[in-house]
């Protein structure tokens, strides 16, 4: 083969890869661009669709793909309608993290119904025979499904842009992105609109999937897998920007062909480093028009702090306790044989101080950081690597985690606080995979397989305890080296909570939750608010660094999914469901997280079902997370009928918050 045959097929693959990413960014980008939601389970309809080809496919035979095409779209349509009404619906006007959280629990939930429905193990989804035949152009044989997959795809974009800009209800669905409200005074039902809107897009998503389901195979990962670069192109096109979707998409698929093929260093390097680029110099994307896209909502982050029925002494009173509590279960662990309590006591206690981490920033200074595994990933290399190379010491590889990690915070930081709102969030990602990819790249960190037989020792200059051979009996009781790691990471949680407190207490913090309230009140008072920002994504990225380097030092080894975008998620997740803007309820959070999944995991398989339904019934109608709970409760019409006004006025003296005061944090 030539050279320009070869180069000829690079760039038919690498157009074949963009059409189906000029699908499924399409939908991604109608939705965000008309509704400002930020879809992460746009993936999984995404996967929904090349399952619902699958299963329509098979019993029909050769007929069946044709059949799926078209009918399988329409019930990803129908689905994202339904999702739509349900449940999106009812966070419009509210800060867009609480799409971003709805969403993420909506993946758990239709992925988990995918895997109970087909499996886990990935399918073949046979091409149609007519198209299963190579056809000679340019000197070369090429596939004519590949071809089908250019001309339908854009046939599709061509549809989809005579829709949205020469039809009344594109029209519609334009003028009510920029005012919902002056439609809605027409006399038109621009909520109708909004829920064909988000089905159109999830329809969008389904044809994507069918598409490359046919061209792979189908498999229940496939929708996480595409997901991160969908974004990466609606971020590069423009957010909410359809031709920016169709520009990118095709542009994402050339760069990632080309560099697989001849550049393989920089494959799943380079389309995030352009991302990163792109929200540095110029955050509207290529053909964005507003800096303030994703910023129309009218609602802020609803903090769970003022939500409480406790005052601050019984807080501290309970938090005593449950100290202690937690200082005897090693001791009632050995006595009862039941020791895997405390090693899941100690995945919640680092899960818990992430949460802490992240709450500084996200609760405090308002920023919603979509990368912060970034930090946790990279803590636990860099705590696994002084491990293996420098010293043993536990302390002095958190030392190094926590150095390293803040570093690479003020970096990061300082490139992405000059953006705001979701183009913060995007660039944080950003980086976050930028970092992921990187690890596989590279031979002392492992690769693929990570950093494995890590010990640690808890000491220095040979002074100290070595977990491996320490052992000490107290009568029935034998305290062995994991008694000593359990306790020096409840020594260093409780010790991070007490100093994440005391800088919320100190003005650093005032200053903080006034940034967070009113960016422009704080600037025009006089402080520097990019500086402010800096110093707590400094000091919550090298909290989160704590984290990770305590997980690798206590377990002995790091993998490339510690940096996983997933693990964002789940923090966020824990972060809200106890109550952001407290420091302890996203702890509790974590402890309610990571219990939940541990319990229900050892029951019943579809335990993310679960999780993932309470978590958007929480977002929906609990939003400032577990530690309001009681207030929701005292304050629903149905309790107050019961009890009358006696038991609320009760609550109100027990939490020290007056009515009026109780109305300005609602």
């Amino acid at each position: 083969m030539s050279v320009a045959s070869a180069v000829a097929e690079q760039v038919l693959n690498g157009l074949v890869v963009g059409m189906v990413y000029v699908l499924l960014a399409a939908g991604l980008s109608i939705i965000f661009g008309v509704m400002d939601v930020i879809n992460f389970a746009h993936g999984e309809l995404f996967a929904l669709g090349a399952y619902f080809a699958f299963a329509i496919a098979g019993p029909l035979g050769g007929a069946g793909f044709w059949v799926a095409l078209v009918v399988a779209p329409l019930l990803v349509g129908v689905v994202g309608m339904g999702i739509e009404r349900l449940t999106v619906k009812r966070l419009y006007g509210r800060d867009p993290l609480y799409h971003i959280l709805l969403t993420f629990g909506l993946v758990l939930i239709i992925n988990d119904l995918i895997t109970s429905v087909w499996g886990k193990s990935a399918q073949p989804f046979p091409v149609p025979s007519v198209l299963d035949q190579p056809v000679a152009l340019f000197g070369f044989n090429y596939s004519l499904y590949n071809y089908g997959i250019i001309v339908f795809g854009s046939a599709l974009a061509l549809g989809t842009w005579l829709l949205l800009n020469r039809t009344r209800f594109g029209m519609i669905i334009r003028a009510g992105s920029e005012d919902r409200e002056m439609v809605r005074t027409l006399g038109i039902d621009i909520d109708r609109y909004y829920t064909l809107t988000f089905g159109f897009g999830a329809a969008l998503a389904g044809v994507a999937g069918i598409v490359l389901g046919a061209y792979q195979n189908v498999s229940p990962t496939m929708g996480s897998s595409v997901i991160i670069p969908a974004f990466v192109i609606v971020v590069l096109g423009g957010l909410g920007s359809f031709r920016g979707a169709v520009v990118g998409g095709l542009f994402v698929g050339l760069v990632q062909t080309f560099a697989r093929t001849y550049a393989p260093f920089l494959e799943g390097l380079i389309v995030f480093l352009l991302m990163i680029a792109v929200l540095v110099v110029k955050p509207t994307g290529l053909f964005g028009t507003s800096v303030g896209a994703g910023d129309h909502h009218d609602g802020a982050l609803l903090h769970g702090s003022g939500g409480g029925v406790l005052s601050a002494e019984t807080r501290a009173k309970l938090g005593y306790a449950g100290v202690g509590a937690l200082l005897v279960v090693p001791l009632l662990a050995e006595v009862t044989g039941v020791t895997y309590s405390v090693t899941l006591l100690e995945d919640i206690l680092i899960w818990a101080l992430f949460a802490l981490s992240l709450d500084l920033v996200l609760g405090y200074a308002g920023l919603v950081s979509l990368g912060h595994t970034l930090f946790y990933g990279v803590g636990a290399y860099a705590s696994v690597l002084t491990l293996m190379h420098v010293s043993p010491s536990v302390f002095v590889a958190l030392v190094v985690a926590v150095a390293v990690c803040a570093a690479i915070a003020w970096g990061v930081g300082y490139l992405s606080i000059r953006v705001s709102g979701v183009f913060f969030a995007m660039i944080t990602l950003g980086f976050a995979e930028l970092f992921y990819n990187a690890v596989f790249k590279f031979d002392f960190t492992g690769g693929s397989d990570g950093l494995f037989g890590v010990d640690a020792f808890y000491g220095l200059a040979g002074l100290g305890i070595d977990p491996g051979e320490f052992a000490v009996s107290l009568g029935p009781v034998v305290l062995d080296g994991g008694v000593v790691q359990y306790y020096f990471l409840l020594a260093v949680v409780v010790g991070s909570y007490l100093l994440a407190r005391r800088l919320i207490r100190a003005p650093f913090g005032s200053v903080l939750q006034s940034i967070r309230e009113s960016e422009e009140r704080a600037s025009f008072i006089g402080y520097d608010v990019t500086a402010y920002k800096r110093r707590a994504f400094v000091v919550s990225g090298g909290l989160a660094g704590l984290a990770g380097g305590l997980f690798a030092a206590n377990n002995g080894y790091v993998a490339p999914s510690f940096l996983h975008w997933i693990n964002s998620g789940e923090v966020i997740v824990m972060t809200v469901l106890g109550g952001m803007g407290t420091l302890y309820g996203p702890m509790l959070g974590a402890g309610v997280f990571v219990a939940a999944e541990d319990v229900l995991s050892s029951y019943i398989d579809q335990w993310q079902l679960v999780i993932g339904v309470l978590f958007v019934l929480f977002v929906i109608f609990v939003p400032r997370g577990l530690v309001s709970l009681p207030r929701t409760v005292a304050d629903h019409p149905l309790f107050e009928s019961a009890v009358g006004d006696r038991f609320r006025d009760r609550v109100g003296e027990q939490a020290g918050v007056t009515d009026p005061e109780v109305d300005r944090h609602e």
